[in-house]
């Protein structure tokens, strides 16, 4: 069984501030560790589940060298190989090869949730909301419709509770989720111990693959589109000339489409 893991961080327990997402500072270098832990708890359970190729995507966007490289390389469960460096939402090559399964891990919830820890989508400064047909998206949904395109199905994902809710919106009731951590504010939560945080992610990937009847495929429609709009008007102008791309400026929006969701997600998402 091959799993693909594609993780973030601001879905950890013990994350609730930017200060703890990026920068060489001491508050990031505890929450690497904490990430790490989390991955090498999902890594175990699938693992135990019959899994024989583990491959993690880190998909933080951190600071300077840590970006799409925060996961701790020694602290990493030695069964698992993982992607570093590689832009977010391109690697594909795990999945062209074909994936039996895909687990999210550290998820966070899309922009302007209240209640969930850290939101935002891709960028607190250059996107605000994003939509592929009426579904309303975040990150878990941009990565749930990568696997799709690929026929590979979302069997986990853990992160605080506004993120688990947002998985049963986009992927149905039965999707198995791990929450580690309640929001309170967009800045505060009540949050499981990591230890404890560590054996639910490890139980719940072990059972998620042990029997993926909960597990989801997600394929937005055919065709697709995807619109989005920006927080202020001057961040449409790096969307400005390309092909197939339409501008509402009036409501800060930018469409596109296409005859499946890579078709579209090519014309606005950089390699």
């Amino acid at each position: 069984m091959r799993i693909l893991i594609m993780a973030d961080l601001e879905g950890v327990s013990g994350i609730i501030r930017w200060e703890q997402v990026g920068g060489d500072t001491t508050l990031f270098q505890e929450a690497r560790r904490l990430y790490t832990e989390e991955l090498n708890a999902a890594v175990r359970g699938a693992i135990a589940a019959g899994a024989t190729d583990v491959v993690i995507v880190d998909c933080h966007g951190a600071d300077g060298g840590y970006r799409f490289n925060s996961v701790v390389p020694e602290l990493l469960h030695p069964a698992a190989q993982w992607v570093a460096g590689h832009m977010w939402g391109r690697y594909t090559e795990f999945l062209e090869q074909g994936a039996d399964a895909c687990l999210l891990v550290g998820m966070h919830g899309r922009a302007g949730t209240p209640d969930a820890v850290l939101s935002h989508t891709i960028s607190t400064v250059n996107w605000a909301n994003m939509w592929f047909n009426d579904d309303h998206v975040g990150e878990l949904g941009i990565n749930a419709a990568l696997c799709g395109h690929y026929g590979c199905p979302i069997a986990l994902v853990t992160g605080d509770e506004a993120v688990c809710a947002e998985a049963r919106e986009i992927l149905g009731d039965a999707i198995p989720t791990v929450a580690v951590k309640k929001g309170l504010t967009r800045y505060s939560a009540r949050q499981i111990a990591p230890a404890r945080a560590r054996v639910m992610i490890e139980e719940a990937s072990r059972a998620a693959l042990a029997d993926m009847r909960g597990a989801r495929t997600y394929v937005p429609g055919k065709p697709v589109e995807i619109r989005f709009t920006v927080p202020t008007i001057d961040k449409i102008d790096a969307f400005r000339g390309k092909p197939g791309v339409e501008i509402v400026e009036a409501e800060r929006l930018v469409k596109t489409g296409g005859a499946d969701w890579m078709e579209a997600w090519n014309r606005i998402w950089p390699w």
